[in-house]
């Protein structure tokens, strides 16, 4: 890993985010994210596709867009105190705490995570409790502003739109180790939305 591949991989996700906030049409936004998520997945050095595989790399497999499955919510602050802290392989211990719940109708409660380490960060991440190997069972991630995964909102609300949910990065290669949902992000409706897997599903 080289910290300017690394810089570069950031800036254009942290680009293709802002191009979905600023588009006024999230079907259109959804399909340019799509192409652009591709693009980086199978040519930038930085990609979670391990080198050898990426040759055949064909694109990833993504759900067509559901409205209703996108949610301009209020975050509900009203709850416990929580704190989390996940083993990562590249940058160590990461704390997270508990800032309040997003109320999605039809799908279920979802926590709203604080990264508590330099720079900070909301995270939400959900994980649907289907067993079919349509989604990875380790869950997939939402928002994860530090990595500059943020669909909007204003006024304390966030833009929940689960038609952007995607995997993490050891869905692909064992090689990462990710926060996965904890159990107050976990929902028992299957999510037929956002990015599914290649494949069979990895444990």
């Amino acid at each position: 890993m080289s910290a300017i591949s690394l810089l570069d991989w950031r800036r254009r996700v942290a680009s293709m985010y802002a191009e979905v906030r600023a588009n006024p049409d999230p079907r259109a936004a959804h399909h340019a994210w799509k192409v652009a998520r591709n693009q980086l997945f199978a040519t930038h050095s930085e990609s979670p596709i391990p080198s050898a595989e990426r040759a055949g790399f064909t694109g990833l497999p993504v759900a067509d867009y559901d409205p209703a499955m996108r949610f301009n919510v209020q975050v509900d602050a009203d709850c416990e105190p929580a704190r989390i802290e996940v083993v990562t392989g590249t940058d160590g211990v990461v704390p997270f705490d508990r800032v309040g719940v997003v109320h999605l109708p039809s799908v279920g409660n979802l926590d709203v995570w604080w990264l508590g380490s330099y720079g900070g960060g909301i995270f939400v991440p959900i994980r649907d409790t289907r067993s079919d190997g349509a989604t990875y069972p380790g869950g997939r991630y939402v928002i994860d502003t530090v990595k500059g995964a943020d669909l909007g909102g204003t006024d304390g609300y966030l833009v929940v739109d689960l038609n952007f949910a995607y995997n993490p990065s050891c869905a692909y290669d064992p090689m990462w180790a990710c926060p996965l949902p904890p159990p107050g992000n976990t929902v028992t409706v299957p999510i037929n939305a956002g990015e599914l897997m290649r494949g069979p599903a990895r444990p």
